[in-house]
This record gives C-alpha cells, sequence and structure tokens, in this order.
C-alpha cells in the first residue's frame, strides 16, 4: 500500500504534459531569417554587465587571469548554446527553460527551472538599476565637465534631469524599435568594443600581467608584507580560487542568448536558424569579450581600478580622455532593449507556469487585464527599486548566477535525457509508442542494460536514461561538495579521498550504463556531440561555479525555494494542467 502510494506521488512529481502544435513553416509570422536572429542573440547578450563587471572581476577576483574567466566563460556558455539548439529542433516552441523541462523532465523540474528563472529574471532587474544609477552618475559628472562651460545657468541647473531623461528615452525605444533599429544598435555595441580592444592592443604592456610586490609598494598601496586584497602578483594574482569565482561571475555577461529561443515560431526554416543564429552570435560576443579582457589587463595595472569603476575609466588612467568621453556616452547604447526585455520575460514566465496551473489561477487572469499590462511596468520597477536599497550589485550577481546555471544544467539533462527517449505522436502514450516501435513489454535486466537488445530507444531504455540522469546529477553535486574540501584532499586525508574515489566510479558506471543505450535516430539539422559525456560536464562546472557563491546567497536562495516549494506543494501538484 505505502509502495503504491509512493508510486503514485514519484509519478506526480515527473509527469508532464503532450508536445503543443507547432507554427506552420509557411506561417506569415515567421518572419525572421538567420541574420536577425544573429542581431537578436548578439543584442540580447551585449548588455550592460561587461561595463561594471570586468571592473569587478578584474580588481577583486581575478586580476590578470581575467582572461581565463572570460575564456572558460565563453566556451561553456557555448556548450550551453549548443544544448538550446538541439532542444529547440526536438521541443519546436517558443520559450524559456521551463517550457522545455515541463516535456521532457516533468512538472516539479519545470516548476523549479521556473521558479529559478523567476529570481534570475528579477535580480537581472535590479542589477539594470543598479549600472543605470551608475551609469546617471557617470554621464552626469562628464556632462558637467564638457557642456557647463558652454551652456546658460538654466541648463545648468536641470542638466540632471537632462541625462536621466536621455537615459530613459533610450530604453523606451524598444517600443518603436524595427527590426533595423535593433541591427544599428547591436552595429554600434560591436563597434565601441571592437575600439576598447583596438586601444587595448595600442596602449597595452605585457608587463601588467606580471606585476610584483615592489610594483604595488612604488605606487603607494602597500607597506607591509602583506598585499591583502591586492593578492599576490603575476598573472594569476588571486589564485585558483580567483579563477574559479571569477569565471562565475563572467558567466552574467553571456546571459541573454536566450531570447533567440523564444523567437523559434518566428523563425524561418528554425531547424537550420536556430542553431546557426546561437552560435554565431555567441562566437562574435565571446570574440569581443575575450578581446575587452585582453585590452583591460594588458592596458591597466588592475590595482589602479577603483572600487564602482566602470570599464570606459580604462582611458582615463592611460590619459585617453576623449575615448573616456566618447565610450561613456556610448554607453547609453548598452541600455538599449535590457529593461522592457526583463519585463516581458517575466510577463511571458508567469503566464505560462499560471497557465499551466503550476502557480495560483488569479496570476493568469489578472495578467490579461489591459490596464494591468500596463501597469505590470510600473509594479515591475517598484520592486526593483525596492530590492536595489537592499541587495549589494555582487550579491545579485550571484543570486541571478544560482538562477541561470541552475537552469543551464536543467537543459543540458534533457538533451541527456530526449537523445535516448522514443519517438512519440502529440499526446501518444507509452503502449502506442510500443506499438508504433514494435516492442514488447520489457523487463529489466543486468544483461540488458549493459547490451540492449534494440538498436532504437525503447520505453524500457528512456526510463533507464531518465533515472541514471537524476543519479548522476545528485551523484555530481555530492563530487562538487567534497572538491569544494580540496585543501584536505590534498594533505591526503584517507576518508576525504576514498570519497571522492567511491564517487568518481559512480559516476563512471552509471555514465557508462547511458553510453550503452540507443539513441534517437531522428533526423535533425543539428545535434550536440559526445553525448552523454558534454551535457555531464556542463552540470559539473555548472554546480562548481555555484559553489563559489557565499553562504549568505545560498540562505537567501534557500528562503527563496522553500516558499516556491509551499506553493508546488500546496496547489501545484494538486491543480496543475497535467493533473486535471
Amino acid at each position: 500500500m505505502l509502495c503504491q502510494a509512493l508510486h503514485r506521488f514519484g509519478q506526480k512529481l515527473v509527469r508532464g504534459p503532450a508536445p503543443k502544435e507547432t507554427v506552420a513553416e509557411n506561417d506569415p509570422r515567421r518572419s525572421l531569417n538567420t541574420l536577425d536572429l544573429v542581431a537578436l542573440g548578439v543584442g540580447g547578450t551585449l548588455g550592460v554587465g561587461v561595463f561594471v563587471l570586468a571592473c569587478e572581476v578584474v580588481r577583486n577576483q581575478a586580476g590578470p587571469s581575467f582572461v581565463i574567466c572570460v575564456l572558460v566563460a565563453g566556451l561553456f556558455s557555448m556548450l550551453i548554446g549548443l544544448y538550446y539548439a538541439e532542444i529547440s529542433a526536438r521541443v519546436p516552441h517558443s520559450g524559456l527553460a521551463y517550457i522545455y523541462s515541463h516535456v521532457i523532465i516533468g512538472e516539479l523540474w519545470a516548476f523549479i527551472t521556473g521558479w529559478n528563472l523567476l529570481l534570475s529574471i528579477g535580480a537581472n532587474a535590479v542589477i539594470f538599476f543598479h549600472i543605470f544609477f551608475l551609469a546617471f552618475e557617470h554621464l552626469r559628472v562628464t556632462l558637467h565637465e564638457i557642456i557647463l562651460p558652454h551652456v546658460s545657468h538654466l541648463l545648468e541647473d536641470n542638466l540632471d534631469f537632462i541625462v536621466m531623461f536621455l537615459l530613459w528615452y533610450l530604453t523606451e525605444l524598444w517600443y518603436i524599435c524595427i527590426s533595423s533599429v535593433i541591427k544599428m544598435f547591436t552595429l554600434v555595441k560591436i563597434l565601441v568594443l571592437s575600439f576598447v580592444i583596438i586601444s587595448g592592443f595600442i596602449k597595452g604592456h605585457l608587463y601588467n600581467w606580471k606585476l610584483t610586490e615592489e610594483d604595488y609598494a612604488m605606487a603607494g598601496l602597500n607597506d607591509t608584507s602583506s598585499l591583502g586584497p591586492l593578492g599576490s602578483g603575476g598573472f594569476v594574482s588571486f589564485g585558483f580560487e580567483g579563477i574559479l569565482r571569477g569565471t562565475a561571475t563572467c558567466f552574467y555577461v553571456f546571459t541573454g542568448f536566450e531570447e533567440i529561443v523564444t523567437r523559434l515560431g518566428e523563425a524561418q526554416n528554425p531547424q537550420r536558424s536556430i542553431p546557426r543564429g546561437i552560435v554565431i552570435s555567441l562566437f562574435i560576443c565571446f570574440v569581443l569579450y575575450f578581446g575587452v579582457s585582453l585590452a583591460l589587463t594588458l592596458m591597466v595595472p588592475y590595482y589602479k581600478l577603483k572600487p564602482g569603476s566602470i570599464l570606459p575609466e580604462a582611458f582615463l588612467l592611460i590619459g585617453w580622455a576623449p575615448a573616456y568621453y566618447v565610450v561613456v556616452f556610448v554607453f547609453l547604447f548598452f541600455f538599449f532593449r535590457n529593461r522592457i526585455d526583463l519585463i516581458l520575460l517575466t510577463y511571458q514566465l508567469l503566464h505560462d507556469m499560471a497557465v499551466d496551473g503550476l502557480l495560483f489561477p488569479v496570476c493568469a487572469r489578472i495578467l490579461t487585464w489591459s490596464i494591468l499590462q500596463h501597469g505590470i511596468i510600473v509594479i515591475f520597477y517598484i520592486i526593483a527599486i525596492i530590492m536595489f536599497f537592499f541587495f549589494g550589485l555582487t550579491d545579485l550577481v550571484d543570486l541571478m548566477l544560482i538562477g541561470s546555471l541552475m537552469s543551464y544544467s536543467m537543459v543540458a539533462i534533457c538533451v541527456l535525457i530526449i537523445r535516448y527517449q522514443p519517438e512519440r505522436r502529440n499526446g501518444g502514450n507509452e503502449s502506442e509508442v510500443l506499438e508504433e516501435n514494435g516492442h514488447i513489454v520489457e523487463r529489466l535486466t543486468l544483461q540488458g542494460l549493459l547490451f540492449p537488445g534494440s538498436p532504437t530507444p525503447t520505453p524500457l531504455s528512456g526510463r533507464v536514461v531518465y533515472v541514471c540522469s537524476s543519479l548522476l546529477a545528485l551523484l555530481l553535486i555530492l563530487l562538487c561538495l567534497v572538491l569544494a574540501q580540496w585543501p584536505v584532499l590534498l594533505s591526503g586525508d584517507p576518508v576525504w579521498i576514498s570519497v571522492a574515489v567511491l564517487l568518481l566510479v559512480l559516476i563512471t558506471g552509471i555514465t557508462g550504463v547511458i553510453w550503452r543505450q540507443p539513441q534517437s535516430s531522428s533526423p535533425l539539422h543539428f545535434k550536440v556531440p559526445a553525448l552523454p559525456f558534454l551535457p555531464l560536464l556542463s552540470v559539473f562546472v555548472n554546480v562548481c561555479l555555484m559553489m563559489q557563491m557565499s553562504a549568505a546567497t545560498w540562505a537567501q536562495f534557500g528562503v527563496w525555494m522553500l516558499i516556491g516549494f509551499a506553493i508546488y506543494f500546496s496547489y501545484g501538484i494538486q491543480y496543475s494542467l497535467v493533473s486535471n
């Protein structure tokens, strides 16, 4: 009796909806070609974060090894882009990771993904306000220096309001923009960062990667034997931990390419254009960010960057004041679309979760009120401004990254699971799959686990991969927790070493079981290579990076998840659309 009750409860947690009908290939709404998608991806990824977080990571977390942080974050962001590319072809629906999790791995994981995405989007909105006011301050000072000697006292008294209006106006351009305007703004962003890169190679010195304690002392920054917050000098100034912490922060600047997937219903030939759009846009952003990391660390000794510095200040430190003014003004273009994108993503995610019954139905009804569709912007601003006064910029980045890295891990696991699932028609159940594939009901045996008798996926092999993927996710988390105690491991503690070896053996064995299962042979224009190894590597790296967050950040995240689980287990599990 108890086993049956637990079985029914488990089925509720992993149930998912059938895939919905897709937009027809000849539908007039499909108007976006690959170039449009690349412009959307680059425009969404090249945001305001690079102007602030680059200096933050260089000064406080990684020093010159910021270059390695960008390299690692960029490569693994490319992998995440590949997962989105395949999964959007297999589940061709416009949406975020929540949609894919719901269809592939079930209701509970979809709720966790959606709830974390809400946290990530909310934190991102407050980060936007932090950077907005930081930009406002720099623009105000710059305009005071340039314009005040040539304007009347009337303009001088109202200069702050002029700057605020200019910033706000550019963030509102989304409402009237067209595709050509998006491409123009994206081009401006690329040109600005290209200018920073070229300047860095002109004014840069390799010596800034080999700074020593004497350099700090000569600069008047250190009069003791301890460098303290300045690190230990050299290229890896803050050690391996600094690289890990910096890599986690650098993931923030690579977020935004998911907007391409949300436009899947508008893309021409999506099975080709979506993968190309994701890969090309991420490659362009990676080249630009990697170039900026080289330029910044070569131009300026990292200890000269002050708290709250933004990227253009590097030009002041090398004596290029005109370049500083130009880049600060063009900083405005990086606010284009960021705010309104966040509002639209929040609106879409809340609506999807409410329609699916995972949030209270009143949310879906309220979101359809025309008066609230305009008022939600005001509500969004009020909540973001309140959070602005209670959270620092780095704390918000950490919260946002936990939500984003978790959703990215879910997408990697979704790709791993769906590649090994049997084909089924929309709404088809397991018995129909058995009949279509000509299989009889199978029994799980050790021989069948390692040597499956079918060359194509069966319901049994699909369930084996599902269970093994869940176990691997748990084991990888445990392994990361053990590896976080690396000083104890290096000291030769036999208990910790035995635990690490045992976990590695289990992970290797379960990965081998998945590798032996038959994969789907569906013809797709793009498939992620090296399954099951690449998705598992991505999950491992994501968990390692999440381990770099502070205890306070994890406490805040824990409170957020407790609220979410209370909503799901008190309401969502009983009244979800799938259960009815």
